[in-house]
Protein backbone atom coordinates (compact mmCIF):
# COMPACT_ATOMS: atom_id res chain seq x y z
CA UNK A 1 0.00 0.00 0.00
CA UNK A 2 2.92 2.34 0.69
CA UNK A 3 4.42 1.64 -2.73
CA UNK A 4 1.23 2.63 -4.25
CA UNK A 5 0.37 5.64 -2.34
CA UNK A 6 4.35 6.58 -3.41
CA UNK A 7 3.26 6.04 -6.95
CA UNK A 8 0.36 8.21 -6.52
CA UNK A 9 1.90 10.88 -5.21
CA UNK A 10 4.55 10.96 -7.99
CA UNK A 11 2.32 11.18 -10.79
CA UNK A 12 0.40 13.64 -8.69
CA UNK A 13 3.27 16.05 -8.89
CA UNK A 14 4.44 15.68 -12.09
CA UNK A 15 0.81 15.91 -13.62
CA UNK A 16 0.46 19.23 -11.21
CA UNK A 17 3.85 20.22 -13.04
CA UNK A 18 2.95 19.61 -16.65
CA UNK A 19 -0.74 21.22 -16.27
CA UNK A 20 0.61 24.37 -15.20
CA UNK A 21 3.49 24.24 -17.23
CA UNK A 22 0.45 24.09 -20.09
CA UNK A 23 -1.02 27.00 -18.34
CA UNK A 24 -4.34 24.90 -17.13
CA UNK A 25 -6.22 26.97 -14.78
CA UNK A 26 -4.02 26.81 -11.49
CA UNK A 27 -6.78 26.62 -9.06
CA UNK A 28 -8.63 23.80 -11.22
CA UNK A 29 -5.40 22.27 -11.41
CA UNK A 30 -4.57 22.21 -7.59
CA UNK A 31 -7.62 21.32 -6.34
CA UNK A 32 -8.47 18.33 -9.25
CA UNK A 33 -5.20 16.54 -8.64
CA UNK A 34 -5.18 17.07 -4.34
CA UNK A 35 -8.75 15.74 -4.90
CA UNK A 36 -8.03 12.89 -7.11
CA UNK A 37 -5.07 11.92 -5.02
CA UNK A 38 -7.01 12.13 -1.72
CA UNK A 39 -9.96 9.76 -3.52
CA UNK A 40 -7.34 7.33 -4.51
CA UNK A 41 -5.80 7.01 -1.32
CA UNK A 42 -9.45 6.38 0.43
CA UNK A 43 -8.95 10.11 2.18
CA UNK A 44 -11.34 12.46 0.18
CA UNK A 45 -12.79 13.94 3.18
CA UNK A 46 -8.93 15.54 4.26
CA UNK A 47 -8.98 17.37 0.79
CA UNK A 48 -12.59 18.32 1.19
CA UNK A 49 -11.95 19.51 4.83
CA UNK A 50 -9.12 21.07 3.74
CA UNK A 51 -10.86 23.59 1.76
CA UNK A 52 -13.28 24.50 4.10
CA UNK A 53 -11.11 25.66 6.56
CA UNK A 54 -8.91 27.48 4.35
CA UNK A 55 -11.66 29.56 3.29
CA UNK A 56 -12.18 30.86 6.33
CA UNK A 57 -8.41 31.90 7.20
CA UNK A 58 -9.47 34.99 8.96
CA UNK A 59 -5.73 37.10 8.84
CA UNK A 60 -5.52 35.88 5.38
CA UNK A 61 -8.67 37.26 4.32
CA UNK A 62 -8.34 41.03 6.08
CA UNK A 63 -4.72 41.42 5.02
CA UNK A 64 -5.26 40.53 1.56
CA UNK A 65 -8.52 41.22 0.66
CA UNK A 66 -7.99 44.71 2.38
CA UNK A 67 -5.00 45.46 0.50
CA UNK A 68 -6.84 44.47 -2.67
CA UNK A 69 -9.84 46.72 -2.22
CA UNK A 70 -7.36 49.58 -2.00
CA UNK A 71 -5.47 48.90 -4.89
CA UNK A 72 -8.37 49.13 -7.07
CA UNK A 73 -9.52 52.20 -5.43
CA UNK A 74 -5.34 53.78 -6.15
CA UNK A 75 -5.73 52.64 -9.65
CA UNK A 76 -9.71 54.00 -10.22
CA UNK A 77 -9.19 57.67 -8.32
CA UNK A 78 -5.49 57.28 -10.64
CA UNK A 79 -3.34 57.64 -7.33
CA UNK A 80 -1.09 55.27 -8.42
CA UNK A 81 0.09 57.11 -11.50
CA UNK A 82 0.47 60.40 -9.42
CA UNK A 83 2.53 58.07 -7.48
CA UNK A 84 4.48 56.39 -10.56
CA UNK A 85 5.10 60.19 -12.46
CA UNK A 86 6.53 61.90 -9.14
CA UNK A 87 9.26 59.47 -9.03
CA UNK A 88 10.38 59.13 -12.89
CA UNK A 89 9.65 62.67 -13.89
CA UNK A 90 12.99 64.16 -12.90
CA UNK A 91 15.19 60.93 -13.54
CA UNK A 92 15.11 61.27 -17.98
CA UNK A 93 18.27 63.08 -17.46
CA UNK A 94 20.41 60.23 -15.67
CA UNK A 95 20.54 58.05 -18.97
CA UNK A 96 22.85 54.91 -18.43
CA UNK A 97 22.71 54.96 -14.84
CA UNK A 98 18.74 55.04 -15.26
CA UNK A 99 18.84 51.42 -15.99
CA UNK A 100 19.74 50.40 -12.17
CA UNK A 101 17.55 52.79 -10.97
CA UNK A 102 14.55 52.10 -12.86
CA UNK A 103 14.73 48.26 -11.69
CA UNK A 104 15.07 49.85 -7.95
CA UNK A 105 12.05 52.75 -8.52
CA UNK A 106 9.63 49.58 -9.73
CA UNK A 107 10.80 47.78 -6.67
CA UNK A 108 9.75 50.45 -3.93
CA UNK A 109 6.53 51.17 -6.35
CA UNK A 110 5.79 47.33 -6.07
CA UNK A 111 5.92 47.36 -2.19
CA UNK A 112 2.53 50.14 -2.52
CA UNK A 113 0.93 48.93 -5.93
CA UNK A 114 1.67 44.78 -5.22
CA UNK A 115 0.10 43.46 -8.41
CA UNK A 116 3.20 43.06 -10.21
CA UNK A 117 1.07 43.12 -13.72
CA UNK A 118 -0.33 46.20 -12.54
CA UNK A 119 2.83 47.60 -10.94
CA UNK A 120 4.78 46.65 -14.46
CA UNK A 121 2.32 48.52 -16.05
CA UNK A 122 1.60 51.62 -14.14
CA UNK A 123 5.70 52.35 -14.05
CA UNK A 124 6.32 50.54 -17.41
CA UNK A 125 4.01 53.18 -19.22
CA UNK A 126 6.33 55.80 -17.93
CA UNK A 127 9.77 54.33 -17.44
CA UNK A 128 10.38 52.46 -20.34
CA UNK A 129 9.97 55.84 -22.82
CA UNK A 130 12.07 57.53 -20.34
CA UNK A 131 14.70 54.50 -20.77
CA UNK A 132 14.36 54.53 -24.78
CA UNK A 133 14.57 57.77 -25.11
CA UNK A 134 17.87 58.04 -22.84
CA UNK A 135 19.47 55.33 -25.40
CA UNK A 136 18.92 51.94 -23.70
CA UNK A 137 17.83 49.08 -25.90
CA UNK A 138 14.16 48.45 -25.73
CA UNK A 139 14.52 44.39 -24.14
CA UNK A 140 16.92 45.90 -21.49
CA UNK A 141 14.27 48.94 -20.96
CA UNK A 142 11.61 46.18 -20.49
CA UNK A 143 13.81 44.07 -18.15
CA UNK A 144 14.94 46.85 -15.99
CA UNK A 145 11.05 46.98 -15.06
CA UNK A 146 10.71 43.17 -14.89
CA UNK A 147 13.79 42.89 -12.79
CA UNK A 148 12.07 44.71 -9.81
CA UNK A 149 9.01 43.33 -9.76
CA UNK A 150 9.62 41.28 -6.75
CA UNK A 151 9.20 44.31 -4.31
CA UNK A 152 5.62 43.24 -3.44
CA UNK A 153 7.61 40.86 -0.75
CA UNK A 154 7.32 43.73 1.61
CA UNK A 155 3.92 44.79 1.21
CA UNK A 156 2.16 44.35 4.09
CA UNK A 157 -0.59 42.97 2.36
CA UNK A 158 1.66 39.74 1.04
CA UNK A 159 -0.41 36.80 1.40
CA UNK A 160 3.22 35.07 2.41
CA UNK A 161 4.29 37.95 5.02
CA UNK A 162 0.44 36.89 6.71
CA UNK A 163 1.03 33.06 6.53
CA UNK A 164 4.29 32.80 7.66
CA UNK A 165 3.30 35.73 10.64
CA UNK A 166 0.42 33.21 11.39
CA UNK A 167 2.90 30.63 11.81
CA UNK A 168 5.85 32.09 14.01
CA UNK A 169 3.39 34.33 15.93
CA UNK A 170 4.24 37.93 14.24
CA UNK A 171 2.99 41.17 12.64
CA UNK A 172 2.97 41.52 9.28
CA UNK A 173 5.43 44.45 9.96
CA UNK A 174 7.74 42.43 11.93
CA UNK A 175 7.94 39.59 9.19
CA UNK A 176 9.10 41.88 6.61
CA UNK A 177 11.60 43.57 9.25
CA UNK A 178 12.85 40.63 9.14
CA UNK A 179 13.58 39.37 5.96
CA UNK A 180 14.25 42.84 4.58
CA UNK A 181 18.02 43.10 4.17
CA UNK A 182 17.01 39.61 2.29
CA UNK A 183 14.70 40.72 -0.23
CA UNK A 184 16.84 44.33 -1.04
CA UNK A 185 19.89 42.61 -1.35
CA UNK A 186 18.17 40.15 -4.00
CA UNK A 187 16.43 43.02 -5.58
CA UNK A 188 20.34 44.75 -5.24
CA UNK A 189 21.90 41.75 -7.05
CA UNK A 190 19.51 41.76 -9.83
CA UNK A 191 19.52 45.06 -10.43
CA UNK A 192 23.28 45.21 -10.75
CA UNK A 193 23.47 42.23 -12.80
CA UNK A 194 21.07 43.70 -15.24
CA UNK A 195 23.60 46.81 -15.63
CA UNK A 196 26.34 44.81 -16.21
CA UNK A 197 24.74 42.63 -18.50
CA UNK A 198 23.40 46.43 -20.76
CA UNK A 199 27.39 46.91 -20.95
CA UNK A 200 28.38 43.70 -22.21
CA UNK A 201 25.49 43.42 -24.52
CA UNK A 202 25.95 47.21 -25.62
CA UNK A 203 22.48 48.09 -24.36
CA UNK A 204 23.04 51.45 -24.01
CA UNK A 205 23.88 53.74 -26.64
CA UNK A 206 23.16 56.94 -29.16
CA UNK A 207 22.11 54.90 -31.79
CA UNK A 208 19.69 52.81 -29.47
CA UNK A 209 18.22 56.95 -28.99
CA UNK A 210 17.56 57.49 -32.19
CA UNK A 211 15.98 54.24 -32.98
CA UNK A 212 13.34 55.09 -30.78
CA UNK A 213 12.94 58.78 -32.12
CA UNK A 214 12.60 57.63 -35.61
CA UNK A 215 10.25 55.03 -34.70
CA UNK A 216 8.39 56.68 -31.87
CA UNK A 217 7.11 60.18 -32.48
CA UNK A 218 3.95 60.32 -30.74
CA UNK A 219 4.64 62.28 -27.60
CA UNK A 220 4.39 60.21 -24.39
CA UNK A 221 1.66 60.30 -22.27
CA UNK A 222 2.78 62.50 -18.79
CA UNK A 223 0.78 64.40 -16.77
CA UNK A 224 0.62 68.18 -17.40
CA UNK A 225 1.24 68.30 -13.42
CA UNK A 226 1.39 65.79 -10.38
CA UNK A 227 -0.85 66.15 -7.33
CA UNK A 228 1.31 66.18 -4.13
CA UNK A 229 -1.50 65.25 -2.53
CA UNK A 230 -2.82 62.18 -4.71
CA UNK A 231 1.15 60.83 -5.28
CA UNK A 232 1.04 60.13 -1.28
CA UNK A 233 -2.37 57.99 -0.84
CA UNK A 234 -0.68 54.74 -2.02
CA UNK A 235 2.10 55.44 0.66
CA UNK A 236 -0.83 56.11 3.59
CA UNK A 237 -0.75 52.15 4.69
CA UNK A 238 2.52 51.62 4.24
CA UNK A 239 3.52 54.98 6.20
CA UNK A 240 1.18 54.14 9.12
CA UNK A 241 1.76 50.09 8.72
CA UNK A 242 5.68 50.57 9.07
CA UNK A 243 5.25 53.42 12.21
CA UNK A 244 2.30 51.06 14.19
CA UNK A 245 5.12 47.77 13.66
CA UNK A 246 8.46 49.65 15.22
CA UNK A 247 9.14 51.45 18.20
CA UNK A 248 8.13 55.04 16.32
CA UNK A 249 4.63 53.85 17.70
CA UNK A 250 6.08 54.95 20.84
CA UNK A 251 6.65 58.70 20.26
CA UNK A 252 3.43 60.88 21.28
CA UNK A 253 0.90 61.30 18.79
CA UNK A 254 1.87 58.48 16.96
CA UNK A 255 0.33 55.48 19.24
CA UNK A 256 -2.97 55.07 16.97
CA UNK A 257 -0.36 53.68 14.32
CA UNK A 258 -0.66 50.34 16.03
CA UNK A 259 -3.65 48.80 13.71
CA UNK A 260 -4.10 46.11 11.36
CA UNK A 261 -3.54 45.96 7.91
CA UNK A 262 -7.21 46.11 6.95
CA UNK A 263 -7.60 49.19 9.14
CA UNK A 264 -4.69 51.02 8.01
CA UNK A 265 -6.09 50.36 4.09
CA UNK A 266 -9.15 51.88 5.03
CA UNK A 267 -7.85 55.05 6.36
CA UNK A 268 -6.13 55.25 2.97
CA UNK A 269 -8.87 54.77 1.10
CA UNK A 270 -10.60 57.73 3.08
CA UNK A 271 -7.93 59.65 2.67
CA UNK A 272 -8.32 59.12 -1.44
CA UNK A 273 -11.74 60.40 -1.12
CA UNK A 274 -10.95 63.50 1.02
CA UNK A 275 -8.23 63.97 -1.80
CA UNK A 276 -9.58 63.24 -4.45
CA UNK A 277 -12.94 64.29 -4.03
CA UNK A 278 -14.28 61.18 -5.79
CA UNK A 279 -17.99 59.95 -5.21
CA UNK A 280 -17.75 57.60 -1.68
CA UNK A 281 -20.20 55.48 -3.48
CA UNK A 282 -17.88 54.75 -6.31
CA UNK A 283 -14.66 54.65 -3.94
CA UNK A 284 -16.67 51.71 -2.23
CA UNK A 285 -17.77 49.58 -4.56
CA UNK A 286 -13.93 49.35 -6.19
CA UNK A 287 -12.96 48.64 -2.67
CA UNK A 288 -15.52 45.94 -2.50
CA UNK A 289 -14.62 45.09 -5.96
CA UNK A 290 -10.72 44.43 -5.44
CA UNK A 291 -11.93 42.68 -2.02
CA UNK A 292 -13.75 39.94 -3.80
CA UNK A 293 -11.37 39.70 -6.60
CA UNK A 294 -8.88 39.30 -4.29
CA UNK A 295 -10.45 36.04 -2.40
CA UNK A 296 -11.17 34.60 -5.65
CA UNK A 297 -7.68 35.17 -7.69
CA UNK A 298 -5.27 35.31 -4.27
CA UNK A 299 -7.06 33.21 -1.77
CA UNK A 300 -8.40 31.44 -4.29
CA UNK A 301 -4.82 29.81 -5.26
CA UNK A 302 -3.85 29.71 -1.37
CA UNK A 303 -7.41 27.38 -1.05
CA UNK A 304 -6.76 25.30 -3.58
CA UNK A 305 -3.30 25.12 -2.63
CA UNK A 306 -4.36 23.56 0.70
CA UNK A 307 -6.14 20.64 -1.20
CA UNK A 308 -3.32 19.51 -3.66
CA UNK A 309 -1.39 19.32 0.13
CA UNK A 310 -3.77 17.88 1.88
CA UNK A 311 -3.60 14.99 -1.05
CA UNK A 312 -0.15 14.69 -0.73
CA UNK A 313 -0.40 14.13 2.52
CA UNK A 314 -3.05 11.36 2.17
CA UNK A 315 -0.34 10.00 0.18
CA UNK A 316 1.93 10.14 3.47
CA UNK A 317 4.00 11.66 0.65
CA UNK A 318 4.72 15.23 2.99
CA UNK A 319 5.17 12.77 5.98
CA UNK A 320 8.09 11.57 3.78
CA UNK A 321 9.50 14.24 2.29
CA UNK A 322 9.44 16.34 6.04
CA UNK A 323 11.30 12.77 7.77
CA UNK A 324 13.91 13.09 5.09
CA UNK A 325 14.10 16.81 5.55
CA UNK A 326 15.00 16.60 9.53
CA UNK A 327 17.67 14.12 8.72
CA UNK A 328 19.04 15.89 5.95
CA UNK A 329 19.12 19.63 6.55
CA UNK A 330 21.56 20.38 3.95
CA UNK A 331 19.07 19.72 1.16
CA UNK A 332 16.23 22.30 3.06
CA UNK A 333 18.05 25.43 1.68
CA UNK A 334 18.14 24.03 -1.48
CA UNK A 335 14.46 22.49 -1.75
CA UNK A 336 13.22 26.03 -0.68
CA UNK A 337 14.81 28.20 -2.92
CA UNK A 338 15.84 26.34 -5.98
CA UNK A 339 12.22 24.92 -5.73
CA UNK A 340 9.99 27.66 -5.96
CA UNK A 341 12.55 29.24 -8.47
CA UNK A 342 12.18 26.93 -11.34
CA UNK A 343 8.41 26.31 -10.50
CA UNK A 344 8.17 30.36 -10.83
CA UNK A 345 10.25 30.18 -14.64
CA UNK A 346 8.07 27.16 -15.68
CA UNK A 347 4.74 28.12 -14.66
CA UNK A 348 5.18 32.14 -14.53
CA UNK A 349 3.61 31.91 -11.05
CA UNK A 350 5.67 31.04 -8.13
CA UNK A 351 3.06 31.68 -5.59
CA UNK A 352 1.37 28.11 -5.87
CA UNK A 353 4.88 26.80 -5.31
CA UNK A 354 5.93 28.62 -2.24
CA UNK A 355 2.44 28.02 -0.98
CA UNK A 356 2.15 24.32 -1.47
CA UNK A 357 5.97 24.48 0.40
CA UNK A 358 5.32 26.82 3.11
CA UNK A 359 1.85 24.84 4.13
CA UNK A 360 3.52 21.38 4.25
CA UNK A 361 7.34 22.12 5.07
CA UNK A 362 7.42 25.34 6.48
CA UNK A 363 5.02 24.52 9.79
CA UNK A 364 8.25 22.46 10.56
CA UNK A 365 10.88 25.28 10.33
CA UNK A 366 11.89 24.66 14.16
CA UNK A 367 12.72 20.70 13.56
CA UNK A 368 14.25 21.76 10.46
CA UNK A 369 17.12 23.77 12.46
CA UNK A 370 15.43 27.80 11.03
CA UNK A 371 13.16 30.06 11.77
CA UNK A 372 9.98 30.00 10.38
CA UNK A 373 10.15 33.50 8.45
CA UNK A 374 13.83 32.66 7.22
CA UNK A 375 12.53 29.64 5.58
CA UNK A 376 9.01 30.48 5.08
CA UNK A 377 9.99 33.79 3.37
CA UNK A 378 13.26 32.26 1.21
CA UNK A 379 10.81 30.27 -0.40
CA UNK A 380 8.20 33.02 -1.19
CA UNK A 381 10.76 35.10 -2.60
CA UNK A 382 12.47 32.60 -4.62
CA UNK A 383 9.14 32.14 -5.96
CA UNK A 384 8.36 35.74 -6.94
CA UNK A 385 12.08 35.70 -8.43
CA UNK A 386 11.56 33.04 -10.68
CA UNK A 387 8.36 34.49 -11.91
CA UNK A 388 10.41 37.61 -13.08
CA UNK A 389 12.93 35.08 -14.74
CA UNK A 390 9.91 33.28 -16.76
CA UNK A 391 8.98 34.70 -20.33
CA UNK A 392 5.32 33.14 -20.13
CA UNK A 393 4.81 35.11 -17.01
CA UNK A 394 1.67 37.72 -17.01
CA UNK A 395 4.43 40.43 -15.83
CA UNK A 396 6.16 39.69 -18.65
CA UNK A 397 4.28 39.87 -21.29
CA UNK A 398 3.04 43.08 -19.98
CA UNK A 399 6.36 44.51 -20.13
CA UNK A 400 7.13 43.05 -23.17
CA UNK A 401 4.25 44.61 -24.60
CA UNK A 402 5.05 47.84 -23.25
CA UNK A 403 8.90 47.46 -24.79
CA UNK A 404 7.93 46.06 -27.53
CA UNK A 405 10.34 43.05 -27.56
CA UNK A 406 9.38 39.25 -27.51
CA UNK A 407 9.68 38.49 -23.42
CA UNK A 408 12.14 35.94 -24.10
CA UNK A 409 14.98 38.79 -25.16
CA UNK A 410 13.72 40.68 -21.91
CA UNK A 411 14.43 37.35 -19.66
CA UNK A 412 17.97 36.55 -21.46
CA UNK A 413 18.76 39.71 -19.19
CA UNK A 414 16.88 38.84 -15.83
CA UNK A 415 17.77 35.24 -15.49
CA UNK A 416 21.07 35.23 -14.82
CA UNK A 417 20.85 38.16 -11.88
CA UNK A 418 17.29 36.33 -10.33
CA UNK A 419 19.40 32.90 -10.72
CA UNK A 420 22.26 34.70 -8.74
CA UNK A 421 19.54 36.19 -6.29
CA UNK A 422 18.37 32.78 -5.65
CA UNK A 423 21.99 31.24 -4.62
CA UNK A 424 21.99 34.10 -2.36
CA UNK A 425 18.92 33.41 -0.44
CA UNK A 426 20.06 29.78 -0.56
CA UNK A 427 23.51 30.23 1.05
CA UNK A 428 23.21 33.59 3.37
CA UNK A 429 19.39 33.49 4.77
CA UNK A 430 18.95 30.24 4.87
Amino acid sequence: MAQFNSIIAILGIIATIYLLIKKYETRTVLIGVGLIMAILTFKPMEALDAFAKSMTSGGLIMAICSSMGFAYVMKFTQCDSHLVHLLTKPLSGLKFFLIPIATIITFFINIAIPSAAGCAAAVGATLIPVLKSAGVRPATAGAAILAGTFGSMMNPGSSHSVMIGDMAGLTVTEVNLLHAPYTFIAGAIGALVLTILALVLKDYGEQHRQAYLQENQETESHFAKVNLLYALAPLIPLIILVIGGTSLQKISGLEWTNMGVAQAMLIGAIYAIVVTRVSPVKITDEFFNGMGNSYANVLGIIIAASVFVAGLKATGAVDSAIEFLKNSNEFVRWGATIGPFLMGVVTGSGDAAAIAFNTAVTPHAIELGYTHVNLGMAAAIAGAIGRTASPIAGVTIVCAGLAMVSPVEMVKRTAPGMVLATLFLALFML
